[in-house]
């Protein structure tokens, strides 16, 4: 079974096309369509998939109905050309542009990352954002950051497409690689140079051989780390065990420098607020 219909602001000119293996049920009292069974409901080159979706909409005269907030729950999946998204429950604001997807096992897959939270997966389309909150975890091929929240900086190229350029941690940010894990209170991690920027409470293990400070940068191509203090932060600290190789590859220098790791690439934003209100619940089967 399918139906079309109009798509918040922008109105009819994005329709959405829902289709369900039961039934599409019409609530007129509280202006919604609710899909059940295997539903889906596509706008543009993104489709929901649920067991039940349900679209809110209001009429707008002369116009139509347009459709201003989509609920999917049961085996949620956003399948878009660059991602894919699967949880439990989402939410999806057509005018803010906002879709937030809850539950267990939570998951956002690109061509190249594999990001896992706790407690919410996130997408700002007109901020080009993607947000993992509750100890979210970024795999990239056999490196992996972890944090409190995880920010993903999108760009948009010019067939229109998206592609991650940035991701930022806060909070209880842990890198691993296959060399070295290190520790800090903020992340900035770099796509095209596949470097972390890592800022406050530093720590970069090798083995038994570590390195302390303010700040540092992490060079995943090169494997060389560069730890320096912030400008009131006092010196580095390096611990070096006997018959290990030190940070042969790693670097401790004290003082700040505009062009290093704590003033070249900038600073771990603070996270996205969290989106507030959730919609109510799918009404009814009559």
């Amino acid at each position: 079974m399918g139906g079309k219909d109009g798509g918040g602001k922008d109105g009819g000119k994005q329709p959405v096309e829902i289709n369900a293996d039961q039934a599409i049920e019409w609530h007129q009292d509280v202006r919604a369509y609710v899909a059940r069974g295997n539903a889906s409901a596509k706008r543009n080159d993104s489709t929901v998939f649920a067991d039940v979706l349900t679209a809110y909409y209001r009429e707008v005269p002369g116009k139509g109905n347009e459709v201003f907030q989509l609920l999917a729950e049961g085996n949620v999946r956003i399948i878009s050309p660059n991602q894919q998204v699967f949880g439990d429950r989402g939410i999806y604001d057509v005018d803010k542009k906002i879709a937030v997807v809850t539950g267990s096992n939570l998951k956002l897959i690109t061509q190249k990352d594999v990001v896992t939270a706790r407690d919410s997966l996130e997408y700002y389309e007109d901020r080009e954002l993607t947000v993992a909150r509750g100890d979210a975890l970024a795999v990239r091929g056999t490196d992996r950051m972890r944090a409190d929240v995880l920010i993903g900086r999108l760009r948009k190229m010019p067939d229109g497409s998206t592609q991650m350029e940035r991701i930022d941690g806060s909070g209880n940010v842990v890198v691993t690689t296959a060399t070295d894990v290190a520790l800090s209170d903020k992340l900035v991690y770099s796509v095209a140079d596949n470097t972390a920027v890592l800022i406050g409470n530093v720590k970069i293990t090798r083995g038994d051989n570590q390195l302390n400070g303010e700040a540092a940068e992490m060079n995943m191509n090169t494997k060389v780390n560069r730890v320096i203090s912030g400008p009131e932060a006092g010196r580095v600290n390096a611990l070096l065990i006997p018959g290990q190789q030190p940070g042969a590859d790693g670097q401790a220098r004290g003082g700040s420098s505009k062009g290093g790791a704590a003033g070249g690439k900038g600073s771990a934003a603070d996270p996205v607020a969290a989106p507030a209100a959730a919609p109510a619940r799918t009404p009814a089967r009559p």
